[in-house]
């Protein structure tokens, strides 16, 4: 099944700090009276310079005119900028540029595509300079300040601050992208009220007891203003990077230069082996933050993806974190788009992204041969197609590797071979610190050809299932209640390669219940080896506690003894010998929220497991 758009019938898995890869932008037409920002002479105004005296001093570069003739070829194109971005890498002869330029006319035509952004029209504009490109950003720009004004001016507070300011770096990036490339069409008055809109909408982010919008006291939470490992993060810089760089704002460029990027740098120094602690869904916004990498790069000449190795293990993860068949990926954590963890645009995007920046020829070169053979050849979407125009480089194979562990992220991934039809597994047990991510600690996932064994997760109509009831990992019960793991935590993993493949790890998962009476010990260790998988369970428990030993399975199990089979899955209870196996069908509990999948449940020991699995 092909992934789909994040459109309006995917909205219900757009929640609260939900990761901000695609942002629904509206293009209805407003006709409100437009309001002034009246913030600069409030007495809890920003302590920055105010609004008015920042237009005044916006962009202080080279800006060349801009043709009055609609769609006329500017003579002489800007050549330098605030927002300086490299596009020498672009190829105006390829069918990459030729489907972004049609993106882009189409909305220049009046049919904007779903998700099309001024910032698409800004590019386009840089790409070619003609005058309808302009026309079409700060129009769009205009129509977003003009409503904000009006709901200041009814007393409310503007969308860009809307779900704890989780689009603001989309909304101003768009502002400032415009505003940069398309001044010469802006009026004095125009500059000054976008200038105050946006340095409010800055200020606010960093600023959350103290947020204002018009002479409105607005405080929010500050969710995540302080934690580099979340989404929600690349967001809030996104903006500040970006209005910082078009307004020429001192006090924005020394924020980013001594707080945001050094804490960035310092968060992914040490988080070696590449991806996300948040996990495989909401971790693809490293899509986002690469191209800030980028941005800065191109700007201030400072290279941020490669002062640690944090982009180039990235390439690694994604590479090892994908299915042998190439459509698929570790279903890790909270799945932000679509439940079942299908390559899409924004995996391709964060590889693309990733690829420009790592100065590591080899890295780049497995990630050319990943993004040569996915199933995602290209973007599928027009809103993201402007990330195609980055070369994906050809040639190049697979890694020699069959075995990788990320450590920072505590993800241990495996194949028999790199052929399509190869075994492949997932197991988690490392730091579990971030909302997005599971108790899935000690969990694993089966592949060969398809999913053997996988969390209910994927099968769920939310994405958002997190309990341990449905992950492949012990179940432990005190008094009928289900203990859950902890956050936050740190389990520990250690790994030992036997070649081809093949390893030995063994986990202490212990630290996942933070010293709960119910589990006093919890050891997994995991032996891969000739396309069958043993999992040795060892544990204490406190009173009135029970353990379950379960796996997920898409297809319905059929019991014998001690043995199930689950469609091409095998599966043997070595120990202990009285086991008892049973089904759990999940569509029993909510057919709702479960679409599909069934559980098997092995008890009977209060000390220990032992289980393989293996082909049929």
């Amino acid at each position: 099944m092909q992934p789909q758009a994040p459109g309006p019938g995917h909205l219900r898995n757009f929640r609260s700090r939900a990761w901000p890869g695609a942002v629904l932008l509206a293009l209805a037409s407003m006709t409100a009276a437009i309001g002034q920002c009246s913030d600069g002479g409030a007495q809890d105004s920003p302590p920055i310079a105010a609004p008015v005296a920042q237009a005044t001093a916006v962009a202080p570069v080279a800006q060349a005119a801009i043709s009055a003739a609609a769609g006329q070829t500017d003579p002489s194109p800007r050549t330098t900028t605030g927002i300086a971005l490299d596009l020498s890498f672009v190829d105006r002869t390829s069918s990459a540029f030729k489907l972004f330029r049609d993106w882009v006319d189409s909305a220049v035509s009046g049919d904007p595509g779903y998700a099309f952004s001024a910032s698409d029209a800004a590019l386009m504009y840089r790409l070619v300079p003609t005058k309808k490109y302009c026309d079409l950003a700060v129009g769009m720009v205009e129509q977003q300040v003009s409503t904000a004004e009006s709901a200041m001016a009814s007393g409310g507070r503007p969308d860009v601050a809307g779900d704890s300011y989780l689009h603001v770096g989309q909304m101003i990036g768009d502002l400032a992208m415009s505003l940069d490339t398309c001044a010469a069409l802006l009026t004095p008055a125009q500059r000054t009220r976008w200038s105050a809109y946006a340095d409010q909408a800055v200020w606010n982010v960093w600023n959350p007891a103290n947020a204002k919008w018009g002479r409105r006291s607005y405080p929010w939470s500050g969710w995540s203003i302080d934690n580099p490992g979340n989404n929600y993060y690349y967001s809030f810089v996104e903006a500040t990077m970006y209005w910082a760089l078009a307004s020429n704002n001192a006090t924005w460029m020394k924020l980013l230069r001594t707080e945001k990027l050094p804490a960035l740098e310092a968060y992914f120094a040490k988080l070696p082996g590449g991806g996300s602690r948040e996990g495989t869904g909401y971790g693809t916004s490293h899509m986002r933050l690469f191209s800030l990498y980028r941005t800065w790069h191109d700007a201030t000449g400072v290279d941020l993806g490669n002062a640690n190795p944090h982009v180039t293990d990235s390439i690694y993860y994604w590479i090892h974190a994908t299915v042998p068949t190439l459509d698929r990926f570790a279903p890790l954590g909270d799945q932000s788009r679509v439940s079942v963890p299908e390559l899409f645009d924004y995996q391709r995007a964060l590889m693309l992204q990733a690829r420009a920046v790592s100065s590591n020829t080899q890295a780049r070169g497995y990630a050319s041969w990943w993004l040569a053979n996915i199933s995602i050849p290209r973007m599928t979407h027009g809103f993201n197609r402007h990330h195609d125009l980055l070369p994906a480089g050809s040639g190049g194979g697979p890694p020699t590797e069959l075995l990788y562990h990320a450590t920072g992220t505590g993800n241990l991934f495996a194949r028999s071979d790199w052929s399509r039809s190869a075994m492949w597994l997932a197991f988690t047990a490392g730091p579990y610190n971030e909302s997005h991510a599971h108790q899935d600690q000690g969990g694993f996932t089966l592949f060969a050809n398809d999913w053997l064994a996988v969390t209910e997760n994927i099968w769920s109509h939310s994405g958002i299932q997190q309990g341990t009831e449905t992950h492949n990992v012990l179940r432990f019960e005190q008094g009928g209640t289900v203990v859950p793991q902890c956050e936050p935590s740190t389990s520990t993993m250690e790994v030992s390669p036997a070649g081809n493949g093949n390893f030995a790890a063994t986990a202490n998962l212990t630290p996942a219940y933070c010293g709960s009476p119910a589990v006093r010990s919890w050891q997994r260790t995991l032996g891969f080896a000739a396309r069958k998988l043993t999992v040795t369970d060892r544990f204490s428990l406190g009173s009135a506690t029970t353990a379950t030993f379960q796996l997920n399975v898409p297809v319905q199990p059929k019991i014998s003894g001690r043995e199930a089979t689950a469609g091409k899955l095998h599966v043997r209870v070595l120990e202990p010998a009285n086991a008892t196996l049973r089904v759990h069908d999940w569509s029993g509990v909510d057919a709702r929220e479960f679409r599909k999948g069934w559980r098997i449940d092995v008890s009977g020991s209060s000390t220990g497991y032992v289980v393989e699995l293996y082909e049929n």
